[in-house]
Protein backbone atom coordinates (compact mmCIF):
# COMPACT_ATOMS: atom_id res chain seq x y z
CA UNK A 1 0.00 0.00 0.00
CA UNK A 2 1.26 3.46 -0.98
CA UNK A 3 1.79 6.49 1.63
CA UNK A 4 -0.80 7.96 -0.27
CA UNK A 5 -3.38 5.15 0.37
CA UNK A 6 -2.31 4.94 3.73
CA UNK A 7 -2.94 8.67 4.27
CA UNK A 8 -6.43 8.13 2.54
CA UNK A 9 -7.50 5.46 4.47
CA UNK A 10 -6.71 6.84 7.79
CA UNK A 11 -9.01 9.85 6.97
CA UNK A 12 -11.66 7.85 5.20
CA UNK A 13 -11.66 6.75 8.93
CA UNK A 14 -13.59 9.83 10.22
CA UNK A 15 -15.73 11.82 8.19
CA UNK A 16 -14.88 14.70 10.10
CA UNK A 17 -10.65 14.62 8.90
CA UNK A 18 -12.07 13.50 5.02
CA UNK A 19 -14.12 17.14 5.47
CA UNK A 20 -11.37 18.82 7.62
CA UNK A 21 -8.63 17.51 4.33
CA UNK A 22 -10.85 18.66 1.90
CA UNK A 23 -11.31 22.40 3.52
CA UNK A 24 -8.17 22.17 3.69
CA UNK A 25 -7.29 21.71 -0.15
CA UNK A 26 -10.03 24.85 -0.52
CA UNK A 27 -8.77 27.01 1.75
CA UNK A 28 -5.90 26.72 -1.02
CA UNK A 29 -7.65 26.33 -4.35
CA UNK A 30 -10.82 28.28 -3.27
CA UNK A 31 -11.90 30.57 -6.47
CA UNK A 32 -12.41 30.85 -9.98
CA UNK A 33 -8.71 31.50 -11.47
CA UNK A 34 -6.30 29.25 -9.29
CA UNK A 35 -6.78 26.03 -11.15
CA UNK A 36 -7.25 27.75 -14.17
CA UNK A 37 -3.36 29.06 -13.36
CA UNK A 38 -1.96 26.22 -12.24
CA UNK A 39 -3.11 24.18 -15.17
CA UNK A 40 -1.46 26.64 -17.15
CA UNK A 41 2.00 26.38 -15.00
CA UNK A 42 1.50 22.37 -15.64
CA UNK A 43 3.40 22.86 -18.68
CA UNK A 44 6.33 24.68 -17.68
CA UNK A 45 7.74 28.34 -16.46
CA UNK A 46 5.38 31.61 -17.96
CA UNK A 47 6.06 34.91 -17.90
CA UNK A 48 2.85 36.80 -16.83
CA UNK A 49 1.79 37.50 -20.10
CA UNK A 50 2.47 33.96 -21.59
CA UNK A 51 0.19 33.22 -18.47
CA UNK A 52 -2.57 35.78 -18.80
CA UNK A 53 -2.67 35.08 -22.86
CA UNK A 54 -3.26 31.19 -21.88
CA UNK A 55 -6.02 31.74 -19.72
CA UNK A 56 -9.32 33.10 -21.49
CA UNK A 57 -11.36 36.11 -19.69
CA UNK A 58 -9.08 36.87 -16.76
CA UNK A 59 -7.81 40.16 -15.80
CA UNK A 60 -4.35 41.42 -15.45
CA UNK A 61 -5.35 42.28 -12.19
CA UNK A 62 -7.11 39.14 -11.05
CA UNK A 63 -4.35 37.00 -12.20
CA UNK A 64 -1.78 39.50 -9.78
CA UNK A 65 -3.88 38.76 -7.17
CA UNK A 66 -4.55 35.30 -7.63
CA UNK A 67 -0.91 34.71 -8.63
CA UNK A 68 0.52 36.52 -5.21
CA UNK A 69 -2.03 33.78 -2.79
CA UNK A 70 -1.04 30.59 -4.77
CA UNK A 71 2.91 32.41 -4.33
CA UNK A 72 1.88 33.13 0.09
CA UNK A 73 0.57 29.22 -0.24
CA UNK A 74 3.84 28.02 -1.51
CA UNK A 75 1.94 26.64 -4.74
CA UNK A 76 3.68 28.73 -7.23
CA UNK A 77 7.48 30.32 -7.34
CA UNK A 78 8.50 33.53 -8.52
CA UNK A 79 11.73 34.36 -10.40
CA UNK A 80 12.77 37.75 -10.85
CA UNK A 81 15.98 38.37 -13.01
CA UNK A 82 17.94 41.38 -13.15
CA UNK A 83 16.78 42.78 -16.64
CA UNK A 84 16.38 45.46 -18.76
CA UNK A 85 12.98 44.82 -18.71
CA UNK A 86 13.17 43.06 -15.83
CA UNK A 87 11.43 39.58 -16.33
CA UNK A 88 9.46 37.99 -13.68
CA UNK A 89 8.79 34.15 -14.33
CA UNK A 90 6.23 31.79 -12.55
CA UNK A 91 6.62 28.53 -12.09
CA UNK A 92 5.20 25.82 -10.17
CA UNK A 93 6.56 24.64 -6.67
CA UNK A 94 7.15 21.14 -5.81
CA UNK A 95 3.79 21.29 -3.79
CA UNK A 96 2.19 22.84 -6.70
CA UNK A 97 3.28 19.81 -8.95
CA UNK A 98 1.48 17.38 -7.21
CA UNK A 99 -1.58 18.77 -8.64
CA UNK A 100 -1.28 17.32 -11.86
CA UNK A 101 -2.49 13.95 -11.28
CA UNK A 102 -5.95 15.83 -10.06
CA UNK A 103 -5.82 18.54 -12.45
CA UNK A 104 -5.26 15.32 -15.31
CA UNK A 105 -8.49 13.78 -13.48
CA UNK A 106 -10.63 16.54 -13.67
CA UNK A 107 -9.70 17.53 -17.41
CA UNK A 108 -10.83 13.75 -18.43
CA UNK A 109 -14.13 14.24 -16.40
CA UNK A 110 -14.68 17.64 -17.94
CA UNK A 111 -14.52 16.04 -21.76
CA UNK A 112 -17.02 13.34 -20.51
CA UNK A 113 -19.37 15.79 -19.34
CA UNK A 114 -19.20 17.94 -22.35
CA UNK A 115 -19.22 14.63 -24.46
CA UNK A 116 -22.54 13.66 -22.80
CA UNK A 117 -24.34 17.37 -22.53
CA UNK A 118 -23.53 17.76 -26.38
CA UNK A 119 -25.17 14.11 -27.10
CA UNK A 120 -28.14 15.60 -25.07
CA UNK A 121 -27.54 12.85 -22.30
CA UNK A 122 -29.22 13.59 -18.51
CA UNK A 123 -26.24 14.43 -16.62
Amino acid sequence: MSTYEKELKNVKHCSSEFILAINDTLNVLNGKWKLPIIGGLLFGKKRFKELERCIPNITARMLSKELKELELNGMVKRTVYDTIPVTVEYELTKSGKTLTMVLDTMAVWGLRHRKMSIAGEKV
